[in-house]
């Protein structure tokens, strides 16, 4: 599933990755505002727009709207939209290690729906480490 923003910026979906589809919308949208993909000020679709393209509930686009104003990341504004704030996210620790978490299992699950073994990943993991210590 995606949500077309503009050329930058698309909001996707991974209906198998076993993410929070909350949690998916609040990780691109912090991963965008890393990127410069999304900018201070930038409007992002309404809750009913995005819940609409993306296929989801309008709840679940309103928890991670809400969850990224209480982070201060997003500011909503009644009558004319939810828009990027000027303030740049911060990661705790404990985000961190969960995003960290995240990645590790979908990357596991990813090779194990190709035939690979974590063994045989963990292996080309190490292999590419080293070859970046060069």
């Amino acid at each position: 599933m995606t949500a077309r923003r503009d050329r930058n910026f698309a909001f996707r979906l991974d209906n198998e990755s076993g993410v929070p589809v909350y949690r998916q919308i609040i990780d691109q949208v912090l991963g965008g505002i890393a990127a410069g993909s999304l900018r201070a000020g930038e409007q992002l679709p309404t809750v009913r727009q995005l819940a609409v393209d993306l296929s989801v509930n309008p709840n679940t686009v309103i928890r991670a709207y809400r969850e990224l104003e209480i982070r201060d990341v997003l500011s909503s504004q009644q009558g004319t939209g939810t828009f990027v704030t000027a303030r740049k996210p911060e990661r705790d620790d404990e985000e961190r290690q969960r995003r960290l978490a995240q990645i590790a299992g979908e990357a596991v699950a990813r090779a194990g729906a190709e035939g690979f073994s974590v063994q045989e990943l963990m292996r080309r993991l190490r292999e590419m480490s080293s070859e970046r210590g060069k």
